[in-house]
């Protein structure tokens, strides 16, 4: 069996480049995309010519725009780059089979058995990244026995680890060891420069590839960052002079996991082949989706609505050709600023029918800001569930007739829709019978919108109250007997008649603290001002016998 192959691509540029492809011009300029974290702007994604402006990702947009005057910006949609990347996962499935996306920026294919029919594992790698060449991508790849080692060499092959200065760094060691770290980088002094590995013509592309059984050597001198580690414990590991993958290999695995936890040494054997990490290729999901592209752009919500009723239509005929009825949709509004606003609405039953998503949606379109115009429109079923078809048969009796009924009435369910679009579906509940003796615990609360009502309620032996709480004392003697006078809730009380007793006993198997007073004998009883009130008296068990208040009849 051959051995397993690995090849991880890294698209380094992709949220600029894949802008750059829809703009078509200014690639010589320097340009990035920005995204809003917090209160502050910073920079998500560079092109080449920014990069080597010598601006960085993460860096903060008003110091970006102080180095690099002519900085043109975008505004970053992560949805779109995910949907991207997404296309390029088919695009990479002409290569394997076994394709998942890697992040948020990278691929991973299993071309086990696959490289011979490119002409070899490095012509499947040039022409992987000739092709993202001729798409605006930049691309870059690794190949090794392993997901882990393939991505770090795809990310980090031909980069040296740096030593970075930090509290307990060079400047603050003995000054024997300053002396020595001096005389080791004699080229900051005139002499001839280390060579790096990998950066030659033809070397960069060897240095990505390991050969197979080779992956220890390959990732020996890479930095401990390409193990896929936290920064923070890449800082902690360089502190203490573990700035290499191969001067983690021969550490004791159990003080590494003591101090830096167990990710670390997951990920180091993940990346040795020591740990499983296998590649689940995506399936492709089946997607509801309609758009609208605008020749002029619009703005008012007249104009919204008469696009969303050319939207729907189509929608509901895709559900409704495969048998599927929308629980959630989302409408999208693409803005001429390459911007995107959208909103959402969730429904009671699953539907197919325009007339119940569309008032859904006008509610929500108040929400959407058209800034400077809207010029296309894109409608989702986010969250779809299989609708059979309802045949109104049964038998001719006058119960069967209006069960027949209601089957296909929607009143309600479109009732919970347009209130769950103001509150949310989830604040709108039902009670539903329960399997338990227990007074209290004879009922459940279940949302309504992904609940069925309640048919054929179970009939107690004895009429329960209207308004039930939790038990509360009564003074009164302690006596089983109903009392002839007694006070509750800072009031007085005679009694007028009784009627009982009922037995409940609690749940063996549960400990519940009120039912903790043991057996409880119930009685309806009225009070001489009327009050219908039920009372119990509790035998005692963990707790002391006495007579409490449960709940009052209508």
């Amino acid at each position: 069996m051959p051995a397993r192959r690995i090849l991880s691509v890294w698209f380094p540029r992709l949220g600029a480049e894949r802008l750059l492809r829809r703009i078509g011009e200014g690639h010589d300029l320097p340009f990035a995309v920005v995204e809003q974290t917090g209160q502050m702007q910073i920079l998500s994604s560079l092109s080449a010519a920014a990069g080597a402006a010598g601006l960085r990702a993460g860096q903060p947009l008003r110091d970006a725009h102080a180095m690099c005057a002519g900085l043109v910006t975008r505004t970053r949609n992560a949805q779109a780059e995910a949907a991207f990347l997404q296309a390029l996962v088919r695009w990479a499935g002409q290569f394997s089979p076994w394709v998942a996306a890697q992040g948020a920026d990278g691929l991973a294919l299993d071309i086990t058995g696959c490289a011979h029919l490119f002409g070899g594992e490095v012509a499947l790698m040039e022409r992987m990244t000739q092709e993202a060449g001729a798409f605006g991508l930049t691309a870059c790849c690794g190949l090794a026995d392993t997901v882990g080692a393939a991505w770090a060499l795809a990310r980090h092959a031909g980069h040296a680890p740096g030593h970075e200065r930090s509290g307990d760094a060079i400047d603050q060691e003995a000054r024997a060891t300053r002396s020595r770290a001096a005389k080791r980088r004699h080229w900051e002094r005139g002499g001839t420069a280390p060579v790096a590995r990998g950066t030659g013509a033809g070397a960069g592309r060897a240095a990505r590839i390991a050969p197979p059984g080779q992956t220890h050597g390959a990732l020996a001198d890479l930095p401990v960052a390409a193990l896929r580690l936290d920064p923070e414990t890449v800082a902690q590991l360089g502190r203490l002079g573990l700035r290499r993958v191969g001067d983690l290999t021969g550490q004791p695995r159990a003080p590494l996991a003591r101090r830096f936890g167990r990710g670390l040494v997951m990920r180091l054997d993940q990346a040795l082949g020591a740990a499983p990490e296998p590649i689940s290729p995506q399936r492709e999901a089946p997607r509801f989706a309609t758009r609208l592209t605008l020749p002029e752009p619009i703005g008012m919500t007249e104009d919204i609505l008469a696009a969303l009723d050319r939207l729907l239509p189509r929608l509901c005929d895709m559900l409704r050709d495969k048998g599927q009825g929308a629980r959630r949709v989302r409408l999208q509004a693409w803005r001429v600023d390459e911007t995107v606003q959208s909103v959402e609405v969730g429904l009671a039953r699953a539907a197919q029918a325009p007339e119940r998503i569309r008032p859904l949606l006008a509610m929500k379109l108040e929400g959407i800001d058209a800034g400077f115009g809207i010029d296309m429109l894109r409608l989702d079923a986010l969250q779809t569930e299989p609708v059979h078809a309802r045949t109104l048969t049964g038998h001719a009796g006058a119960t069967e007739a209006a069960r027949a009924r209601m089957a296909g009435d929607t009143g309600l369910e479109d009732l919970m829709g347009r209130i769950g679009g103001r509150i949310g579906l989830e604040a709108i509940t039902r009670r539903h019978p329960a399997s338990s003796h227990i007074p209290e615990k004879t009922a459940q609360v279940l949302a309504a919108a992904w609940s069925e009502p309640a048919t054929g309620w179970p009939a107690p032996p004895v009429p329960r109250p209207l308004l039930m709480w939790r038990p509360e004392p009564v003074m009164a003697p302690d006596s089983p007997t109903p009392p002839e006078r007694f006070r509750w809730r800072g009031r007085q009380h005679d009694l007028s008649g009784a009627t009982g007793p009922e037995r409940i006993a609690p749940e063996w198997w549960l400990d519940e603290p009120d039912w903790r007073s043991g057996v409880r004998d119930y009685w309806q009883v009225t009070t001489a001002r009327g009050d219908r009130l039920w009372l119990f008296y509790a035998h005692g068990a963990a707790l002391s016998s006495g007579w409490f208040c449960h709940g009052s009849f209508a």
